[in-house]
């Protein structure tokens, strides 16, 4: 299990409450998620990306578990996307950011950038994009209680049509 302590940044005020524009996770690289020559193995970023994002999204007032729970909802990635720039090696310290692309009332983009937290060398960009859906699979819209969690808009409701 990684320690990894992350640190919200910057942001928007909406409602008074200043959300975070971005979150970043500190961390160090376990010997496990190395290959044989000490180097990051390239699956292993996306479990990065996921530390980032449900930090930001923690950061912004809402925990993943939350929506889960509490509305019976999942946030599934329908797209994933990495650029391997340089590598991690084993026992490097690692700063995975994650932000707030765009959103709207059916999909939510984030963006990273993991780098080496001594250095600051960018070794990895990425995007993932996520639609909400039911428990059975079922794309929705979502959920208007989130729309400043993501950036939504409100006035989509009144101008988009399904």
């Amino acid at each position: 299990m990684h320690q990894a302590s992350g640190v919200a940044t910057g942001g928007v005020t909406i409602s008074g409450v200043e959300l975070a524009e971005r979150s970043q996770v500190r961390f160090r690289v376990r010997y496990a998620e190395t290959d044989q020559m000490g180097v990051v193995y390239h699956g292993n970023y996306f479990p990065w990306f996921e530390m980032a994002r449900t930090d930001l999204c923690r950061a912004r007032g809402v925990r993943y578990r939350d929506i889960e729970l509490n509305d019976n909802l999942l946030l599934t990635v329908v797209e994933a996307q990495c650029r391997y720039l340089a590598p991690a090696r084993y026992d490097d310290e690692i700063l995975a950011e994650a932000r707030l692309k765009h959103s709207h009332r059916r999909m939510v983009v984030f963006t990273y950038e993991i780098r080496n937290a001594t250095t600051s060398q960018l070794l990895v960009t990425g995007e993932t994009k996520h639609v909400f859906i039911t428990r059975e699979g079922r794309p929705v819209k979502v959920p208007r209680k989130y729309y400043e969690l993501f950036a939504i808009s409100s006035h989509e409701d009144s101008t988009v049509n399904d």
